[in-house]
C-alpha cells in the first residue's frame, strides 16, 4: 500500500493543500477503477453504510466528501432512495462515478471551493478524503463539514489512525503525501468541532492489490447534536 509507512489510504480526495493539488489529482487519475477494485472488500465500510442508513429519513441529502469511483458509498446511498453529492478533486473519478452512479451527482471540486448552505445536509461522509491535508486543515474541514450539518444530523469518518504527519509515500504506485492522527487525537478533534461520537469500530483491511499489507482502519460515527442541546 503506502510503502514506507504501513498502509494509509484514501477512498478518494476532495480536499488538498494547493501545492498537493496537482498531486492528488493526478494519482487518483492514474488509479481509477484499480482502487475501486483494492478496496471494494471492506465489510468494515459496509457496516458503517448500514449504520448511517439506520439512522436516515427517507430522501435524506447526503454530502459524500471524496467520493471516488462512487463505490460503495454514494452507490449504497442513491440506491437507497437518498439525494447525493460527491465532491472529489480527480476528473477521472468523478467521471466512473458519474456514470457508475447516475442516481447521484457528482462535481470535480476541492470541497472547500463548492459553496454550500449551513444547515443543507442530513449526512456527510468523510471516508479516508482528508489524509493530504495537514493537521490544521483537517480540522479546519471538520469545522467546515459540521457546520453544513442539520442540528440533528451524521457525519461519519475514517481514516488510517496513525501518528503522522507530511510523510512521503507510496500509494498503489502513485506518490502522495499523508498525514493522520491517532485515534485518541481524532475523537478529541472531531468533538472539538461540535460532534457527539456515537459509535466507532476499528479493523484491519488488506486491499486486493499486489502491493498491499494489511493497514489498520477507524470508523467514527458522530452526530450533530440536535438543537436546543449545548454545543448544537
Amino acid at each position: 500500500m503506502l510503502r514506507g509507512h504501513p498502509a494509509h489510504r484514501t477512498e478518494g480526495t476532495a480536499v488538498t493543500d494547493d501545492q498537493q493539488r496537482p498531486q492528488a489529482a493526478a494519482a487518483f487519475d492514474a488509479l481509477g477503477a484499480e482502487y475501486e477494485r483494492a478496496f471494494a472488500g471492506s465489510k468494515t465500510h459496509r457496516r458503517s453504510l448500514e449504520w448511517l442508513l439506520a439512522r436516515l429519513a427517507p430522501g435524506s441529502r447526503v454530502l459524500d466528501v471524496g467520493s471516488g469511483t462512487g463505490r460503495p458509498t454514494a452507490e449504497t446511498l442513491a440506491d437507497a432512495g437518498h439525494e447525493v453529492l460527491g465532491v472529489d478533486v480527480s476528473p477521472v473519478m468523478v467521471e466512473l462515478a458519474a456514470r457508475q452512479v447516475p442516481t447521484a451527482t457528482f462535481r470535480c471540486a476541492d470541497i472547500r471551493d463548492v459553496p454550500l448552505a449551513e444547515g443543507s445536509f442530513d449526512a456527510v461522509c468523510v471516508y479516508f478524503s482528508l489524509l493530504q491535508l495537514d493537521r490544521r486543515e483537517q480540522q479546519d474541514l471538520v469545522r467546515h463539514l459540521v457546520r453544513l450539518l442539520k442540528p440533528g444530523g451524521h457525519l461519519v469518518l475514517a481514516t488510517v489512525p496513525l501518528d503522522v504527519e507530511g510523510v512521503d509515500a507510496t500509494f498503489m504506485g502513485q506518490p502522495v503525501r499523508v498525514t493522520s492522527f491517532p485515534t485518541q487525537d481524532l475523537t478529541a478533534l472531531v468533538e472539538d468541532a461540535g460532534l457527539e461520537v456515537l459509535a466507532q469500530e476499528a479493523s484491519m483491511f488488506t486491499p486486493a492489490h499486489p502491493e498491499a499489507r494489511p493497514e489498520p482502519h477507524l470508523f467514527l460515527h458522530c452526530r450533530r447534536p440536535p438543537a436546543g442541546t449545548p454545543d448544537a
